[in-house]
């Protein structure tokens, strides 16, 4: 049924003129939002929480944008599966990838943090052939293995080497002659069982994973957030903005909240484009175990 799916189904609407498919868009907003309401009550209540000064006008002003952006995104990630590099190139630029430079002329790997912001998966097909390091995106396999391979496939085909965290850490202890971007998601709710620092992102009490600062100081790797914004429909670019390339100058957890503070800001100024349907808020300080929060 999976590979009926893919080769009847993705793929044929994949190839698909991007005009075609914000008009499927189009109606798959009604369908998800009006009709089904997928996930509101979480979007509603996340929302709610993080703008707690916005009228209920507001507030549904804010969803109703949501939604739209989550079908364009949607129709764009199946877009993924056959656009061409240099389709994915016009349609994701690095505005200044020259920060990234200096760090790579030193032979210096660097970490890229971002979170679920405009669309992150175009971002993994453009960033190869924008920057000079070599990336190395964290991901978790999907359950389903048909799935996982046909996605893995996809995100990788441009030069994004998708590894879990294991495998990173021996390349940067083995490979040293090389210059890895290692690129987080640093906005997904973290596991209990995860080092997490604690802070105020988007009006609550709110756990953020410690691995990017973790490894940025193990490792001496500069960090720098990249700033996804998108200019039309179907067109985003990066701006990176450097957190930390002299971490003695910070306590722990220090430059995870500058980073997701950086995050919050580009949320703030245009809310619709953050993935709200994401159950952010899972864990509070409490189910935490005291050791594992850095403050």
């Amino acid at each position: 049924m999976n590979k009926l799916i893919y080769y009847l189904l993705v793929v044929p609407i994949s190839r698909l003129p991007f005009n075609i498919l914000y008009g499927i868009s189009n109606v798959l907003y009604y369908i998800i939002y009006r009709i089904f309401g997928y996930r509101k009550a979480v979007v509603r209540k996340n929302l709610t929480n993080s703008f707690p000064d916005k009228s209920k006008t507001e507030i549904l002003v804010i969803e109703r944008g949501f939604y739209r952006h989550l079908c364009d995104l949607f129709v764009e990630s199946i877009k993924n599966f056959t656009i061409s590099e240099t389709a994915s190139r016009k349609r994701m630029k690095m505005v200044n990838p020259e920060l990234l430079e200096p760090y790579f002329n030193k032979g210096k790997s660097v970490i890229l943090v971002g979170g679920h912001y405009n669309n992150w998966e175009l971002f993994a097909l453009a960033i190869p052939s924008q920057i000079k390091h070599t990336p190395l995106a964290l991901y978790s396999p999907l359950k389903n293995k048909f799935w996982n391979e046909k996605v893995t496939r996809s995100r990788s085909k441009y030069g994004l080497h998708m590894l879990r965290i294991d495998p990173i850490l021996q390349k940067l202890k083995t490979e040293k002659e090389k210059s890895f971007a290692v690129i987080f998601g640093s906005d997904q709710s973290p596991r209990r069982s995860q080092l997490v620092h604690f802070m105020h992102f988007l009006n609550q009490e709110t756990a953020v994973a410690y691995g990017a600062e973790r490894m940025a100081r193990e490792f001496d790797m500069p960090i720098i957030a990249g700033s996804n914004v998108k200019v039309s429909r179907g067109h985003y670019e990066v701006i990176y903005t450097l957190i930390s390339d002299d971490h003695s100058k910070f306590k722990k957890g220090e430059i995870t909240a500058a980073f997701t503070k950086q995050l919050e800001k580009d949320i703030l100024g245009v809310p619709q484009y953050w993935l709200w349907s994401h159950k952010r808020w899972k864990y509070q300080r409490s189910e935490h175990d005291a050791d594992r929060i850095i403050s």
